[in-house]
């Protein structure tokens, strides 16, 4: 199975908030993102803008055993910035 990955800002999120872990199909992150979001007044949304490209990659490369497989300066960008050994 082939998915997009993305690393760095979260416009997506940013504007669209918990429904970006929903439509990714992680429903229990987007549930908890849902509450965090409520609870802080929008303010999770912007801090989460964030860190969320970074922690979903983090999870699907270490918990699903998902590879990176773009060209080699796009996989060496993306590893520096997810903070991926080689």
């Amino acid at each position: 199975m082939v998915k997009k990955g993305y690393f760095g800002f979260s416009w997506t999120y940013l504007f669209f908030g918990w429904w970006v872990p929903l439509f990714r199909g992680e429903v229990g992150i987007a549930a908890i993102h849902f509450f965090f979001t409520i609870f802080t007044f929008l303010i999770w949304q912007v801090v989460m803008a964030f860190l969320y490209n970074k922690q979903y990659m983090t999870r699907m490369l270490v918990d699903k055993g998902f590879v990176l497989a773009d060209s080699d300066p796009v996989n060496t960008m993306a590893r520096l910035k997810l903070g991926i050994a080689q």
